[in-house]
């Protein structure tokens, strides 16, 4: 059976298909298809010896440098890809679609494999995933001071039916200086970028996405600039939670991490946050007086929050108050909201 070749936005719709990335452990760690599996025809040193001698020997002497190397894996490889892939249906790649790909898939092919190729490989699905950020979409940003529950409407938003893309479960980080806490660690930027447009490939752009609103860099991480342009000029739906309840929001979700954690965060705000404010909220710390640390806290993100926000036309801004801590009830307040205020938005 022939190898054939696949183009980037034909990964969109191929289901029950494994993505075999062959590039070496580094490469993938950088950014790699999402949910691909990595078998490395070298690993980083290997691809550094080969590399050098292409360039001090040529190209006959890199490749049988290359086959030497490889010349004892062709068993495990074809062992572990059955273990990815037991139905033996396989998609492969490396950087440009070139020799290693192209040796791969002759010898998946050879044990019986369907073997399909990345058109151009990674490098060519880089360039589909920026693509995907110049696409016009119909965002609508779920705003609101820091410890409104925002996370957590946006989730059962979600629930309801309508469209998400959660930028901090992507960026494994809560878009503060305490955003780490808690969290796995994040992503590199190329593959919160793939991530990212995978996500975005999944829903119907024609329809309503919810993003919360963040800022251009979550944690180490930055949105892609032809999307935040877009954020920003997204309507908000900007909800209002007295800070009685988001203090003790922010005390539920912090006041279990660890005391060194929580002091570096307030550390990284302390220019902001004032030197007395600063002292006084790690004088709270050390007595686990939460609820002071979090109030402290909220004197600068408040006024962190608002000065963004004052960057935006008010004319996207729609303000509704929230009573309720129920995250279910609130989500479908806010989306009714939505159906009756922003104009582009319609029942579907």
């Amino acid at each position: 059976m022939p190898v054939k070749t696949i183009d980037c936005d034909m990964l969109i719709s191929v289901n029950n298909v494994s993505i075999i990335d062959v590039r070496s452990p580094k490469e993938f760690f950088q950014g790699h298809i999402f949910a691909a599996h990595n078998i490395p025809l070298f690993e980083n040193e290997e691809r550094e010896e080969v590399g050098k001698a292409y360039k001090q020997r040529g190209r006959e002497d890199a490749i049988e440098l290359g086959l030497k190397i490889v010349g004892s894996k062709l068993h495990e490889f074809i062992s572990r890809t059955k273990k990815i892939s037991p139905e033996k249906k396989i998609i492969i790649h490396c950087w440009r679609g070139g020799m290693r790909s192209e040796s791969f898939a002759w010898l998946l092919n050879l044990a019986g494999f369907e073997v399909y190729k990345l058109h151009k490989g990674y490098k060519a699905y880089r360039n589909f995933v920026l693509q995907t950020f110049e696409k016009k979409i119909q965002i609508i940003i779920l705003g609101g001071m820091t410890g409104s529950r925002k996370s957590e409407i946006l989730k059962s938003i979600a629930d309801a039916g309508e469209q998400i893309i959660d930028l901090e479960s992507l960026a494994n980080h809560k878009g503060s200086a305490f955003g780490q806490i808690g969290m796995h660690p994040q992503p590199t930027q190329e593959q919160f970028e793939n991530n990212l447009s995978h996500a975005l490939n999944k829903l119907d752009v024609t329809k309503p996405i919810w993003v919360e609103d963040e800022s251009h860099a979550v944690g180490l991480v930055r949105i892609p600039n032809a999307l935040f342009s877009q954020m920003r000029e997204a309507p908000v739906v900007k909800i209002e939670v007295s800070k009685e309840e988001r203090v003790k929001h922010l005390i539920n979700g912090y006041a279990s991490a660890p005391y060194g954690e929580l002091k570096n965060a307030l550390e990284k705000i302390q220019k902001r946050l004032g030197g007395l404010n600063t002292s006084l909220a790690l004088d709270a710390l050390e007595k686990k007086d939460f609820a002071a640390v979090a109030s402290l806290s909220l004197e600068y993100y408040d006024k962190a929050y608002n000065f963004g926000l004052a960057k935006r036309s008010p004319y996207n801004i729609y303000n509704l108050a929230l009573e309720k801590i129920s995250d279910k009830e609130n989500a479908n307040k806010i989306i009714e909201y939505a159906y009756n205020n922003i104009t582009y938005r319609k029942r579907s």
